[in-house]
């Protein structure tokens, strides 16, 4: 995909298409895996996994925001989760800080473990966005900090996972010349 805006200055129609494609797949993941596997964080997976390919293979600097601000609205439209509109920052805060990630390591994508060190992070950025959604229902701030602990050891360790597959998946579309 383009580096650069077209003359004009806008953001090139197949990069804005590719985001929405991928804000759609972590939408459907989610959907898909509204089983009860009694596994913690297993929708982290396809979050980080959707969210890396995204800022990946789209050079501008809020790709992964982007993406995370399209699939958050979509959930909250069709419902999926409790917490409302705090629904949202479930996607935002790992988007963020796979921008950071990005915008401070450009060759980031391409390297295990850094991208196994950022899905780390995006995947406990996820514990501010829970202690908010349990601290205004209302828990006492112990159990808010057990409940985190246990969701957020399954998300880091299948966020992890799935940042596993990003440097082979931007190899091979680089070699295919398929991305810059």
């Amino acid at each position: 995909m383009n580096e650069k805006a077209n003359k004009s200055g806008a953001f090139p129609l197949k990069d804005a298409i590719f985001l929405g494609f991928c804000a759609m797949f972590i939408v459907l993941t989610k959907a898909a895996l509204r089983l009860h596997l009694n596994i913690s964080g297993h929708s982290m997976f396809f979050l980080i996994f959707f969210l890396m390919l995204a800022r990946g293979c789209v050079k501008y600097r809020m790709a992964a925001l982007f993406t995370g601000l399209l699939a958050g609205l979509t959930a909250i439209a069709f419902g999926m989760g409790k917490g409302g509109p705090l629904l949202l920052l479930k996607f935002l805060f790992p988007a963020a800080v796979i921008d950071l990630g990005a915008f401070l390591a450009p060759a980031l994508f391409v390297s295990t473990p850094k991208t196994l060190l950022l899905a780390f992070a995006a995947c406990a950025s996820r514990f501010i966005s829970d202690y908010a959604v349990d601290y205004l229902v209302g828990m006492d701030k112990a159990i808010i900090l057990q409940h985190m602990i246990v969701k957020s050891a399954g998300g880091i360790m299948f966020g992890m996972v799935g940042s596993l597959f990003i440097p082979p998946v931007i190899r091979k579309l680089k070699a295919r010349g398929i991305i810059d």
